[in-house]
């Protein structure tokens, strides 16, 4: 990355100034990382540890609980400092880091979710040959692209924009090092950085949801044919959880960054990035936990191992 800017800082403005809000909002966004951070690794956790759920669909949703608590822990413990301090100093270094990494995690976030509707698609769609087409080496190579994806797609993004000149104004009116609130302060020409922008999430965003929607035309096709009302149960509710995090995910980006900067609200594209950045990655967890009959199920072992454990010692 070339530095050729006069910044040497940027000062994110954060969510609110108002003063009044800076305790509530603290006391809520750390009860929400507490969250995120229990409910992911929790998830992690009960992955590793139950045998019944070293399955792909859980492997992936291990990497999907491991990249959500990532990319919160990428912005959420700065907002929460924010609220301390005030205005909040990065540095120029810190900043193109944090963009960087947040890149990072929402592509990989976007492709497993893809890889996610491929395994359902398999599941629903071809049952017979599921065990022979979604094997560990198949998972693990999808798992693998996602990531190569990710630190592609955050490498051009995060490099494109801090090529600019940032020789004016360094007063981010954002959370954290979002895109288009860093982009806006660049002094240099932005025409081409933004053409670039809304190609690059053009192609992994539209890639990505390419392979959703069709694999998800062909489990819907399936469940049109199935005469088995049971069967047609079990399919739509493995189905469910995927397409409700996809819905939260994709509406949200599909928003913040497929349009141009000339169309940005810094004060709605603050509430869209709390969604994403924040309350996303905490549903994730909550929503294949409530919906999930085996991870309940396997939540419950692990709490009565527990008890068990603990009443043998006392």
């Amino acid at each position: 990355m070339k530095n050729n800017t006069e910044v040497s800082e940027f000062i994110l403005l954060g969510l609110t100034n108002v003063r009044v809000l800076q305790v509530p909002l603290f006391i809520v966004f750390t009860f929400i990382y507490f969250i995120t951070v229990t409910g992911n690794l929790g998830m992690i956790m009960l992955i590793l540890l139950d045998s019944r759920l070293h399955t792909p669909m859980y492997f992936f949703l291990s990497n999907l609980s491991l990249v959500d608590f990532c990319s919160s822990s990428t912005v959420t413990p700065k907002v929460i400092a924010g609220f301390v301090i005030g205005n909040d100093v990065i540095s120029y270094n810190a900043c193109a880091t944090q963009m960087f990494f947040f890149v990072l995690f929402a592509t990989v976030d976007s492709y497993l979710l893809a890889s996610m509707a491929y395994d359902r698609y398999t599941a629903v769609c071809k049952p017979l040959h599921y065990s022979t087409i979604m094997t560990k080496s198949t998972c693990t190579h999808l798992a693998i692209g996602s990531y190569v994806f990710g630190f592609f797609n955050a490498s051009v993004q995060t490099g494109d924009i801090f090529s600019l000149s940032f020789c004016m104004s360094n007063v981010v009116h954002h959370f954290f090092c979002d895109i288009p609130a860093v982009r806006i302060l660049a002094s240099s020409d932005k025409h081409t950085n933004e053409l670039i922008l809304i190609l690059m999430s053009s192609f992994h965003i539209v890639f990505a949801l390419l392979i959703i929607l069709i694999s998800y035309l062909f489990i819907f096709i399936t469940l049109l044919k199935m005469h088995s009302g049971e069967g047609y149960q079990k399919a739509l509710s493995t189905c469910a959880s995927h397409l409700i995090a996809v819905s939260m995910f994709y509406g949200t980006v599909i928003i913040m960054y497929l349009k141009l900067s000339s169309s940005h609200s810094m004060d709605t594209d603050k509430f869209m990035s709390v969604f994403y950045t924040v309350a996303i990655p905490m549903l994730n967890p909550v929503v294949y936990g409530l919906r999930n009959k085996e991870v309940k199920s396997a939540f419950k072992k692990v709490v009565q191992k527990a008890k068990l454990s603990v009443s043998l010692v006392l």
